[in-house]
């Protein structure tokens, strides 16, 4: 069975993880020992250091490695800290860098049309999914804003945790089409099962977590769910390559 990780970094964070991975050599040892076959990364420099100094770190060391996809992070813009636009986007490109991710609590700013308007506009039309985690740098309220101004925003919701976090990411499930989560921390017993009933297997997206957590431990649990074969194949690495294929870059 093939996996494609939607949620892994790498690069040695302030608080220890439980598998923690230096180098992009040290992650595709760990995917190997764990046999997943390709991720969509990202590197802790991004969030801990700065998105500027992260995201060069990460384009540096994916490069040469085709099982490694890139995640950047992006912030507003009026300081002139990236490129304009058409620019940013086709560095993107030339790195190998698919999608995005953004820290508003942790990097200090209001992920929201004012701040970002301009540039949310475009990653909506170019369908950039963008990343979104709530054990990291979001809360749910700022999520639903965000929504509720880009209804079509290609959003992975991610981190969400087990303890009633249904409550908050089925309504976004329900109101907006191009809404995902991702299964990292998702330790629900029956959950996988209860989302693809009610909304389909396009909307889950195999994510381990790692290193904050192990590989394994989704894995087993999507190989073990009660679901059609052709949603466990669309969770495990269909609907990752789907959203890459559609973005525009």
């Amino acid at each position: 069975m093939e996996f494609f990780d939607c949620n892994a970094f790498f690069g040695l964070p302030a608080r220890r993880p439980v598998a923690p991975v230096a180098t992009a050599e040290h992650l595709l040892a760990e995917m190997d020992r764990a046999g997943v076959d390709r991720a969509l990364v990202w590197h802790i420099a991004q969030h801990d250091v700065a998105p500027q100094t992260g995201n060069a770190m990460l384009a540096e060391a994916i490069a040469g490695h085709e099982r490694l996809l890139g995640c950047w992070t992006v912030l507003p813009n009026q300081g002139h800290e990236f490129p304009p636009p058409a620019a940013w986007f086709d560095q993107m490109k030339a790195a190998h860098v698919v999608a995005l991710r953004a820290f508003p609590d942790s990097h200090r700013f209001l992920l929201n049309e004012v701040s970002m308007g301009s540039l949310l506009i475009e990653i909506v039309e170019r369908r950039i999914p963008l990343f979104l985690s709530v054990k990291r740098g979001i809360a749910w309220q700022a999520i639903y804003d965000l929504l509720a101004s880009f209804p079509t925003l290609t959003c992975v919701i991610c981190d969400h945790g087990c303890w009633g976090e249904d409550r908050m990411f089925r309504p976004l499930l329900e109101r907006y089409p191009n809404v995902h989560v991702d299964t990292a921390q998702y330790l629900l017993d029956g959950g996988i099962e209860s989302l693809v009933g009610d909304y389909g297997g396009g909307r889950l997206l195999f994510g381990s977590g790692f290193p904050e957590s192990y590989f394994g431990g989704m894995m087993m649990a999507l190989k073990h769910a009660q679901i059609p074969k052709e949603a466990r194949v669309a969770v495990a690495y269909g609907n990752l390559e789907r959203l890459i294929e559609e973005a525009q870059l």
